[in-house]
């Protein structure tokens, strides 16, 4: 087994501030004996607009978020070195949208692998916001295969993308024994569906589903509010770890490849596949 620690913030439009939170964390977990920190989508800031959105976002070298948490990784590396998932915002060409980005830390602070969102959040909610995603950011248009890692293959998806079941099923077809879905839920949604959703993508592929979570206000205002309860599911749809409120800001969990075989093994979904495939 091996211990993952996951993250919940609360990002505002101050990317210095929320780097030095992530940094916290970091050394928090890594104090701890974690091999790897999972942190949320958008953690470097989330904006009260649109326009914010795509102004304040910067280039992964010139974040001062990004400096803080490879500052933070350089202060652990010689005695408790961690691997680091993070979700940030990077420039598109032409400055007229942003990246919903994914990344992959080693405990350099290297980027060894980083995955665009393809899923965007264009929705009017019952008795919640109106959201258009779209408007701000630039949707990726390829699910990656997924990559290794201290705690097991992870295949990566972000928050919106674990509605589209088609996403985690084709990263299990291709390995993976973990799925991301680091997330800004609103509340409402969260309410309604987190743990659903969380517990049938780790059910619907046997594998451990590990989502980090925005949780609060993100501002004095409250423009934005997120629903938290970052939480860790088994392949088996036990949830063997969760944030029960916005102050638990870290939580972990044991990754057990040998559970995770064990389930497969007695339950073997994917070898059950017809081929040809009746969906196509």
């Amino acid at each position: 087994m091996v211990l993952a620690a996951v993250g919940q913030m609360r990002s505002t439009a101050s990317l210095r501030a929320n780097g030095e939170f992530a940094a916290q964390l970091i050394k928090r977990a890594a104090l701890k004996g974690a091999k790897a920190l999972f942190l949320p989508e958008a953690s470097d800031y989330i904006a009260k607009s649109a326009a914010e959105t795509v102004e304040l976002a910067k280039a992964v070298e010139d974040s001062p978020f990004m400096a803080a948490i490879r500052k933070a990784l350089a202060a652990v590396a010689e005695s408790t070195p961690i691997y680091v998932s993070v979700g940030v915002h990077e420039p598109c060409d032409g400055g007229q949208r942003v990246k919903n980005t994914l990344l992959w830390l080693d405990p350099q602070g290297m980027i060894v692998h980083m995955y665009q969102k393809i899923h965007l959040f264009d929705v009017d909610v019952a008795n919640g916001p109106i959201l258009r995603e779209s408007r701000s950011v630039e949707p990726g248009k390829t699910v990656l295969p997924p990559f290794e890692s201290p705690i097991g293959q992870i295949g990566s998806g972000i928050c919106y993308d674990i509605r589209f079941p088609e996403h985690g099923q084709y990263l299990r077809s291709q390995g993976a024994q973990i799925l991301l879905y680091p997330s800004a839920f609103t509340v409402s949604t969260g309410k309604a569906h987190w743990h659903l959703l969380s517990r049938a993508r780790a059910v619907d592929n046997q594998c451990y589903v590990i989502n980090a979570a925005q949780a609060g206000k993100h501002d004095a205002e409250g423009t934005r509010e997120s629903y938290g309860h970052a939480i860790v599911v088994d392949p088996w749809g036990t949830v063997v770890a969760e944030a029960q409120t916005e102050s638990d800001d870290l939580i972990f969990a044991e990754i057990d490849l040998e559970k995770l075989a064990g389930v497969r093994m007695k339950m073997p979904l994917e070898d059950q596949r017809p081929e040809p495939s009746p969906y196509k």
